[in-house]
């Protein structure tokens, strides 16, 4: 009995160890993939994307009612500005989440006051405009993602044009 103990606890500590990089290494992961499916308009540029389907559907499990607008992120040439721009009389939110799949931020539209509003996501160290609100992280990627409540999908193509005025991208001479 004595000699199967080594090779018992090394398996035990192997699992052990295979777990927890499992662990670990899942969520970048599937943000990795997530950030492929979304990131079709290029990274740092909004997508508009098309209602979600059974025959379409990029995110796991998206809601039908739902219009999503997203905006894979990648800080390594500096910070990245989203401009949010409600649209009237919907429910609508912006979430940002990091490489890790935490949600590092998230405003809807009565906690803007139906009112437009940027975002600044920068890491640690990166110089932001003056006054600029801003949320750090400790990841170079990841998503923003715009939701938009629709009472029916059919009136997609009539609030698509303001939809369409939220924006990311790199800001530029930041001082």
């Amino acid at each position: 009995m004595r000699k199967w103990l080594g090779p018992f606890v090394l398996g035990l500590i192997v699992a052990a160890a295979t777990a927890c990089a499992a662990i670990w290494a899942i969520p970048y992961g599937l943000m990795n993939v997530a950030i492929d499916r979304l990131g079709q308009g290029g990274i740092n540029t909004m997508s508009y994307g098309n209602l979600a389907t059974p025959e379409r559907q990029p995110v796991v499990r998206p809601s039908p009612d739902l219009a999503y607008s997203s905006c894979p992120y990648d800080l390594s040439k500096g910070p990245v500005a989203i401009d949010t721009a409600p649209v009237p009389g919907r429910y609508s939110s912006l979430s940002i989440f990091d490489a890790a799949t935490d949600v590092i931020f998230v405003r809807n539209d009565i906690e803007a006051g139906g009112r437009p509003y940027r975002i600044i996501v920068a890491r640690e160290g990166q110089a932001v405009p003056a006054g600029a609100e801003t949320v750090r992280t400790n990841h170079d990627k990841g998503i923003a993602l715009i939701r938009l409540l629709l009472k029916d999908p059919a009136e997609i193509g009539g609030l698509d044009a303001v939809r369409r005025q939220s924006s990311c991208r790199v800001v530029t001479n930041p001082k």
